[in-house]
């Protein structure tokens, strides 16, 4: 019989690295929290946009939105979700990266980085704060506006919904983490990132559906992870999708997220790897 045992210096130091991920978020949070001005512009800016979005509903025939569970939904539920789904994913592509370029221009990414703390900590670290308010966001955003304007969300549709945007959380953090890499590389070279950030963006059904599209692109379009990930969001918190039903796309999107990730810490490893070798860390 095959015996497994566990190496205890590799569990310190997991457990060491572990310990290092509360002072990334304290930090981060007192930062935020020193710039208070920053959330309220944020809840603005929320407001704002589905205040548009209602009145663009107003706009919207009916008949040419999708049904869910069987039932019509009106444009303004519709766009929630999308508008949800957009954000998490637009904060999840800035934050590693402005993380990196914020430690840059501060002139303490060289001193982080020579520490002896792992890489992957650091990226974590960088996001962690995150991890927390995003999700914390995106919650108050749906039950804001189904407060405001009597929207219909279906509660069984919450666990399917966490679910999801578990599986495509290290999805959005690989997208990230690359262009976190790249920003090391090249300083400003993360727009190449953000630009096919942006396809994929307007190929998600976001703001309106996905056979508006012409049909050569709604084949492509239907394969995007992101739309992949809203389409399973909608289908939960709109038409009532049980766990059994999104696990199909749950199973889809755990694969791709993880080479996402795997592909961004490759990217951001190798240019670690190269600006220490160059000794062009620090430069911004």
């Amino acid at each position: 019989m095959t015996t497994f045992e566990v190496d205890p210096g590799r569990v310190r130091g997991l457990t060491g690295e572990l310990r290092k991920l509360p002072a990334f978020v304290r930090r981060d949070f007192l930062v935020a929290w020193s710039y208070r001005m920053s959330f309220v512009s944020d809840i603005v800016n929320l407001v704002g946009q589905v205040i548009v979005f209602y009145f663009i509903g107003k706009m919207v025939d009916q008949t040419r939105l999708p049904t869910y569970g069987g039932s019509e939904v009106t444009y303004l539920e519709f766009a929630a979700v999308g508008i949800a789904v957009g954000v998490f994913i637009q904060f999840g592509l800035d934050r590693v990266s402005a993380a990196m370029r914020g430690e840059q221009m501060m002139g303490t990414l060289e001193s982080i980085l020579v520490t002896p703390t792992a890489p992957a900590t650091i990226q974590l670290g960088s996001v962690a704060f995150d991890l927390v308010y995003i999700p914390l966001r995106t919650a108050a955003f749906l039950g804001g506006t189904t407060l405001a304007f009597g929207l219909h969300f279906s509660a069984g549709g919450i666990l399917p919904a966490l679910l999801l945007l578990l599986a495509f959380i290290p999805f959005v953090w690989g997208l990230g983490v690359l262009t976190a890499g790249m920003i090391l590389t090249f300083r400003r070279g993360g727009g190449v990132v953000g630009l096919g950030a942006v396809a994929l963006g307007l190929m998600s059904g976001v703001y309106f559906p996905l056979d508006l599209l012409p049909d050569w692109l709604t084949g492509v379009a239907e394969a995007n992870p992101i739309a992949l990930a809203i389409q399973g969001m909608r289908d939960s918190l709109l038409g009532g999708a049980t766990v059994a039903d999104v696990a199909p796309t749950i199973a889809v999107l755990v694969p791709v997220s993880a080479a996402s990730l795997a592909l961004g810490l490759f990217v951001f490893r190798l240019a670690v790897r190269r600006e220490r070798r160059r000794g062009t860390i620090g430069l911004y």
